[in-house]
């Protein structure tokens, strides 16, 4: 079944974000219906910056229970000059991960205003059975053929990605538009 909401649409596991000019269109209304459609806001399955504590509480100001997962099918793949993942679907790959629970319909709202337009929500079944949401990479121009490191991502990157997202939370906090901590402001120099 395909269920019209606002101007996203909902279909076997998959969200399409919409993109407009208007500041508004940061919020992707359509994706923010889907989740207030569901009982509740669901999982988040985080397999790349969102994994880290520290940039979870730099986000959020707390971090959520979390349990590690593997989603099958799929892949934290590198992207061309980023150096945060994208998750793509992959054949019999493995991207390892956590799965966010308790987040509220607020932290939803602000964890999608903080991903890129690149990305789409996906619904997938993790590897032990755990359904999620996960924030796949639509733009496949620019994945490349290795996996994204998260210990190489944590040794030369982390600190300063946390601090960006200190700052991208003051912002949206201040005027509700604060850009994307993931956007090409944050590509590998």
């Amino acid at each position: 079944m395909m269920l019209m909401i606002g101007t996203g649409m909902i279909g076997a596991g998959f969200m399409q974000r919409t993109s407009t000019s208007s500041p508004a269109a940061s919020r992707r209304p359509g994706q923010l219906d889907l989740l207030q459609a569901q009982s509740g806001p669901g999982a988040l399955f985080a397999y790349g910056t969102l994994q880290f504590p520290g940039v979870l509480s730099a986000l959020l100001r707390r971090v959520p229970e979390h349990a590690a997962g593997t989603a099958v099918g799929w892949r934290a793949a590198a992207l061309a000059a980023r150096n945060y993942p994208g998750m793509v679907r992959a054949g019999r790959a493995t991207a390892t991960g956590i799965l966010i629970t308790g987040l509220t319909p607020a932290e939803w709202r602000l964890i999608d205003t903080y991903e890129d337009d690149f990305y789409e929500l996906r619904q997938l079944t993790l590897a032990d059975g755990r359904r999620g949401w996960t924030y796949a990479w639509v733009n496949h121009a620019e994945v490349a053929a290795h996996d994204w490191s998260a210990p190489d991502f944590a040794a030369r990157h982390l600190a300063e990605f946390t601090e960006r997202c200190r700052a991208w939370r003051q912002r949206y906090d201040t005027t509700g538009q604060p850009g994307h901590v993931t956007g090409h402001q944050w590509r590998l120099r």
